[in-house]
């Protein structure tokens, strides 16, 4: 089964004072299933994993109101207050809903890169393991000691990367990010997206400047760890690069270099199958 393990919903009315600025032409408009099944149907995708893009509850209702009533999600990444004294309670409670399959605080906005490595998360994370949540790690390249930290904290906890924490790629910049990556990655219960790194560049970057992050994820995390996602509508807007077909046939292409043909599968649909708890 082929899956996309990372795209996103969401409304414009819900999202003032929010990213995306109407600057950002490309993706500033509503988003839904309407819009991405076409694709998906295009370039044979079989399901999605469907992330929250708001710190706020009721975006997360929003998404598995939409998952109930679309078969091809699949899996949903919603937020919750991890550090709110009732943070269990609200956990236990998004468990209930069988799609819920992981959550995301968002890591990249904070001003503290310390704030995932903070014993008053323990509550929370405690009641996520108990609960079979995996937990979804939006960073940027100065978070990662942060999250090595909270990762070595709790080896039970199911840890994806997001985005590769979204390295330096406008200005070429591989360190401290692929040493920081290269810790994680000793991490079993450590996993990495194959997503958004176009989006991390600038429309003058050639496409070649990819290849050292993409061989140091493949090296760091092989097959059995990646997971392929679109990071779309987002995606939209490094389309100098490519559209979402693109996107997927330049990661197909990049594991025709760096994987055995019988790895592929896992990288576009088994590991997310398997991390996320999928229903096949």
């Amino acid at each position: 089964m082929r899956i996309d393990a990372h795209h996103h919903f969401w409304q414009l009315t819900a999202r003032v004072g929010h990213w995306p600025p109407a600057s950002l032409g490309a993706i500033y408009r509503d988003f839904g299933p309407a819009d991405f099944e076409p694709l998906l149907e295009q370039c044979g995708i079989d399901g999605t994993v469907l992330v929250q893009s708001l710190p706020d509850s009721k975006d997360t209702g929003f998404l598995l109101e939409l998952a109930e009533r679309h078969s091809f999600i699949r899996g949903v990444v919603g937020w919750a207050d991890l550090k709110a004294p009732d943070a269990p309670q609200q956990i236990n409670a998004l468990a209930r809903h069988p799609k819920l399959k992981a959550l995301r605080p968002m890591l990249q906005d904070l001003a503290d890169d310390n704030w995932i490595d903070d014993p008053a998360l323990r509550p929370a994370i405690t009641a996520m393991i108990e609960n079979d949540l995996a937990f979804d790690a939006l960073v940027v390249p100065r978070q990662l000691p942060g999250l090595l930290a909270f990762a070595r904290r709790y080896p039970s906890l199911r840890i994806v990367i997001d985005h590769a924490a979204k390295p330096l790629v406008a200005i070429r910049q591989l360190e401290p990010w692929r040493t920081a990556m290269e810790d994680l990655a000793k991490l079993e219960n450590v996993h990495c997206k194959l997503s958004g790194l176009w989006t991390e560049a600038s429309q003058d970057t050639d496409i070649v400047a990819f290849e050292p992050y993409v061989e140091t994820l493949f090296r760091l995390f092989g097959t059995h760890r990646l997971m392929w996602g679109s990071d779309w509508p987002v995606q939209r807007l490094a389309t100098h690069f490519g559209d979402y077909a693109g996107w997927l046939a330049a990661c197909e292409n990049y594991c025709d270099r760096y994987a055995r043909d019988e790895d592929k599968d896992a990288v576009f649909g088994g590991n997310a199958c398997r991390f996320y708890r999928l229903e096949e």
